[in-house]
């Protein structure tokens, strides 16, 4: 919900606090942003954005896909990987964590329950992806926000920031990151649905990837720690029809034509799922200034 993380949320109009006041929330300077009734709010600085993110058609499926556990190896790295960074030592109270480009809100609850009390912002640009995301948790608030650009988030206001398959704005994230704080990063490595992607029509995965990602958060972060994530998937067709629709090659494919290479593939289609869990610590001197940013998975 909203209210479980208002004061970590930054107007994007002026950068000032926020504040949740009767379905609306609102800074000091009069910028007003009405809640949404699905419990969200767009923190967009304008009416709308270049980014139309990801349809209610690939939102219903990649939520289908992760409820019947096929990433569940992911989703257990991801939140083993919080795990390790957390200190309360340092950092004492209840971690908070950002996830950008959260899609349907998986991930982000899973890492909520493996830390405790923890609250998160679920960020994405996609108004299907926020509405599922301001339910995916009770101590998760929705927002609709550009992660491309500034992020509505007070300076220093979180402890861990999650990007799973998502863009990077590496300046951005060390701005809004506690000293110290953790970025949870998860990408494809080149053998991710490897028998999947080498059909007519699918994306490729980038095999310069990983030389990017490093390229473009060394300045700023220090990676500490890389977990391979590399299992086998039996999937039948539905599932396979759902993998497809959630990710890039949606887009790319008509519905009859993910249908025809769905149905000429065995019923029992064994689908390789091979991913980098890397944590990357915010250095005390990077540098906010400039805009180094890194596409995702």
């Amino acid at each position: 919900m909203l209210d479980s993380v208002i004061d970590l949320l930054a107007c994007p109009h002026c950068e000032g606090p926020l504040d949740l006041d009767a379905g609306t929330v609102l800074c000091d300077l009069g910028h007003t942003f009405d809640v949404a009734r699905q419990g969200y709010v767009s923190l967009l600085p304008g009416s709308s954005t270049k980014f139309t993110g990801d349809t209610a058609e690939m939102i219903a499926d990649r939520a289908a896909f992760l409820d019947a556990g096929h990433y569940d190896p992911l989703r257990s790295a991801v939140g083993a990987a919080c795990a390790r960074t957390w200190d309360t030592s340092t950092d004492p109270g209840a971690a908070r964590v950002l996830e950008v480009g959260a899609g349907t809100g998986q991930y982000l609850a899973r890492v909520l329950d493996d830390l405790g009390d923890a609250r998160g912002i679920g960020l994405d640009v996609s108004k299907p992806a926020v509405r599922r995301i301001a339910r995916s948790h009770p101590r998760v608030g929705a927002v609709l926000a550009d992660a491309w650009g500034g992020l509505p988030v007070t300076t220093g206001a979180v402890s861990h920031v999650l990007s799973i398959f998502a863009p990077r704005n590496a300046a951005e994230l060390h701005r809004v990151l506690v000293p110290g704080g953790a970025l949870v990063v998860a990408a494809p490595t080149g053998d991710h649905l490897r028998e999947l992607v080498s059909l007519p029509g699918m994306v490729r995965v980038d095999e310069h990837k990983p030389e990017r990602l490093s390229a473009a958060l060394s300045g700023r972060f220090e990676r500490v720690d890389r977990v391979p994530v590399h299992f086998t998937m039996v999937l039948d067709p539905r599932a396979v029809t759902r993998l497809v629709g959630m990710g890039p090659s949606a887009f790319h494919l008509t519905p009859q034509q993910r249908a025809e290479m769905v149905a000429a593939l065995p019923h029992d289609f064994e689908v390789t799922a091979s991913v980098t869990v890397s944590t990357w610590l915010r250095r005390d001197d990077g540098d906010d200034r400039g805009d180094a940013t890194v596409s995702g998975g």
